[in-house]
């Protein structure tokens, strides 16, 4: 198994964290992200998308953290990191759909454009990413996990860019079970933080 990645990436970061809990081997293949391979032909083959992570597996590749995490959960992890059950699936996946919108959209291109990387409004970003952590912190008023009463893929996908929330200018302080939440993620046996 092969995870084409950058460093940097929040949602590179999701699949490794998840091979690390499993204690999966794979290999590493870093894309050249200042140069932009990710953009250029040989890569754009594997991800006409033009973005980190591509996962190859089986004979297969699949690009999007998404897919990754949900690959390699099923494949590796049983029913702990998704279940296979109607409700705890759709209740992990609604925590996937909030980590590709306003997690994304609102705290990772805050943070891009604070590290000069991405344009736009970054005030809008921040507010969409506020309410993303609004989300999270009333969630986390009654539950310790984001679905199913466990750690899950759900908890993975949300860490990366809420952790790294700072960086886009917003600070987490008014969040505190957020930030016990990350906490409680970071205790987990063989979570990864960066590199």
């Amino acid at each position: 198994m092969k995870l084409y990645m950058t460093e940097n990436s929040g949602n590179a970061l999701k699949v490794r964290i998840l091979l690390s809990l499993l204690d999966v081997p794979y290999e590493k293949t870093l894309v050249d992200f200042p140069n932009k391979e990710h953009k250029k032909g040989p890569f754009l083959k594997l991800n006409p998308r033009g973005q980190v992570p591509v996962l190859e597996a089986e004979g297969k590749v699949f690009w999007d953290s998404a897919s990754n995490l949900v690959y390699v959960a099923r494949k590796y992890g049983g029913e702990k990191w998704l279940p296979t059950d109607p409700l705890g699936m759709a209740e992990v996946m609604q925590w996937l759909a909030m980590a590709q919108n306003e997690i994304y959209y609102g705290l990772q291109w805050a943070r891009g454009v604070k590290r000069g990387i991405k344009t736009g409004n970054l005030e809008e970003y921040q507010q969409y990413g506020r309410q993303g952590l609004a989300v999270l912190e009333d969630h986390l008023k009654d539950h310790e996990w984001l679905a199913v009463g466990r750690p899950t893929i759900a908890d993975i996908a949300c860490y990366p860019y809420v952790a790294t929330a700072p960086q886009g200018d917003i600070s987490l302080d008014g969040y505190p079970r957020v930030v016990a939440w990350l906490r409680r993620c970071e205790a987990l046996p063989g979570w990864i933080k960066r590199g």
